[in-house]
């Protein structure tokens, strides 16, 4: 009897755990190794108890809209001493995450299918955050989405009540119409120190969508905020009425990168033809 042929080895072309040509962060374990990450079914809306999740007390980090869970990955490969808690809307992304976290053996990672508004409204007690990641929220084009925006001065105070004083928030963009407002409006919430190259912990990218953005030479906004201590419970609830929401024009000619981003193809784009 002939012994079975070996599986062929992966390339970056076939590997799972390639994009765009980038590895995601981590060594696949043994099987025997591998933890368990997903928040199957969130409790009734109340303030969770992290140590109890986690199983010890350790600085939290929220990665909201994460996304396949690629920066939360990197995050926690990169900081054991950090707890981290990953959302997004799309079960389908946060599936994709959960079994990475899951077969590196990230026992200090966990990830809900939730939105990122909502999960601080409803499941996160106030200063009892260390950090929070917004990377790449979506601009969303259409005027009648616009409500949908994640980054709103409501949403700055709400994330200044959840971290613990002098907390970090993490921003990041490829937009820069997002990226003018978000630059108007955070610094009344937070102290932005603008990050202008490449993280060094992920120079090729922290998101797929950085990553992405990077291929196609397109910029990449970064900023790391700390949460200014001057501000009272009146001073957040002020800032939030009166500064501006995001009406901004997200220009539609961005959308492109969505669709690449979607297909997930790792082949460079094509030039169009010359017009005759």
């Amino acid at each position: 009897m002939k012994p079975p042929r070996p599986a062929p080895p992966s390339s970056p072309a076939t590997d799972p755990d390639v994009e765009f040509g980038v590895r995601v962060p981590g060594k696949v374990l043994p099987e025997d190794q591998w933890a368990r990450t997903a928040i199957k079914k969130l409790p009734p809306p109340g303030p969770l108890d992290f140590a109890a999740i986690f199983g010890r007390t350790a600085p939290i980090v929220l990665d909201l809209g994460c996304g396949n869970g690629r920066s939360t990955l990197c995050s926690a490969v990169a900081r054991p001493d950090h707890d981290h808690v990953a959302s997004d809307i799309l079960p389908v992304v946060i599936r994709y995450g959960t079994r990475r976290a899951n077969q590196r053996g990230l026992s200090n990672v966990r990830f809900a299918v939730i939105g990122g508004r909502e999960f601080l409204e409803q499941y996160v007690a106030p200063g009892t955050i260390a950090e929070i990641d917004c990377y790449h929220p979506q601009p969303y084009y259409e005027r009648r989405e616009v409500f949908k925006r994640l980054i709103t001065p409501e949403f700055l105070a709400l994330v200044h009540r959840c971290l613990i004083p002098g907390g970090t928030l993490i921003l990041q963009t490829d937009n820069p119409t997002y990226w003018r407002y978000m630059k108007e409006v955070v610094p009344a919430f937070f102290e932005l120190t603008e990050h202008l190259a490449p993280w060094p912990d992920a120079p090729k990218g922290r998101t797929r969508r950085e990553i992405l953005a990077l291929r196609e030479k397109l910029p990449v906004f970064r900023a790391v905020c700390r949460a200014r201590t001057d501000l009272t419970e009146a001073d957040l609830d002020r800032l939030a009425q009166e500064l501006p929401f995001p009406k901004f024009n997200a220009d539609r000619k961005l959308a492109r990168l969505d669709q690449l981003e979607r297909e997930g193809s790792d082949k460079p784009r094509q030039s169009r033809p010359p017009r005759r």
